[in-house]
């Protein structure tokens, strides 16, 4: 399960539809009740009935119990994120999704991202995708704040699942973020939209452009 660019804290239908149309190959919707993008699971399902075959659909959670994780397979989600500090046990236990961890990067650099790869790997239940974001104390992500693109780059060296780059992208910096980092996939929510849970649609097709071309020519470079 892989994605290149996605369009997270999706709210409505129309907006689901609007990503796809500007070219995103996945969606992400918040279980998160503390988010301004929370969706009810009977919104989910809609949003992941209308996607196209090939977009997936992801269940982004914090610290969610095993029954909503449960719960989240028959909304017809391609993925679940886990953005908040979930163990890597909670991997081993469920299976029915590929999972996506996402950390936030503080003070600790890396180093949370290391020992739960780690730990995970003795398991044998390592995330599909590792999401980096900005640390924001008392935030789950969405936040608008950049991560530390330095950082993230310095994951090459971890050599683990495929990364993904959230924090703070927008049209404007997205390009400039997949030169710096050379990520796997991107992630953007306030970055696409006019309000908290509203997404603009010229946003998000000039973000969509933009990272396309930042990784066509990361791409050609790689073949050069």
């Amino acid at each position: 399960m892989t994605f290149r660019i996605k369009i997270c804290g999706v709210t409505t239908v129309a907006d689901a539809l609007e990503a796809v149309q500007a070219g995103a190959d996945a969606i992400g919707v918040n279980f998160f009740s503390g988010s301004p993008r929370f969706v009810e699971p009977s919104r989910a399902r809609e949003i992941a009935a209308v996607l196209p075959e090939g977009v997936k659909c992801v269940g982004v959670f914090v610290d969610p119990e095993m029954p909503q994780l449960e719960a989240a397979v028959a909304l017809g989600l391609h993925a679940v994120q886990l953005h908040g500090d979930e163990q890597p046990a909670l991997l081993a236990h469920f299976r029915a999704l590929p999972v996506i961890k996402a950390f936030r990067l503080g003070s600790d650099g890396l180093a949370p991202v290391r020992a739960f790869l780690e730990q995970s790997r003795l398991l044998g239940c390592s995330p599909e995708m590792v999401l980096v974001d900005a640390h924001r104390p008392g935030a789950y992500g969405g936040t608008g704040t950049m991560a530390d693109w330095t950082l993230a780059a310095s994951y090459a060296e971890v050599a683990g699942p495929p990364l993904v780059l959230a924090g703070g992208l927008t049209a404007e910096n997205v390009a400039e973020a997949i030169r710096a980092v050379r990520p796997a996939a991107v992630d953007t929510a306030s970055g696409v939209e006019s309000s908290p849970g509203a997404k603009d649609a010229q946003k998000m097709k000039d973000f969509v452009q933009a990272a396309t071309r930042a990784f066509s020519q990361l791409a050609e470079g790689n073949r050069a």
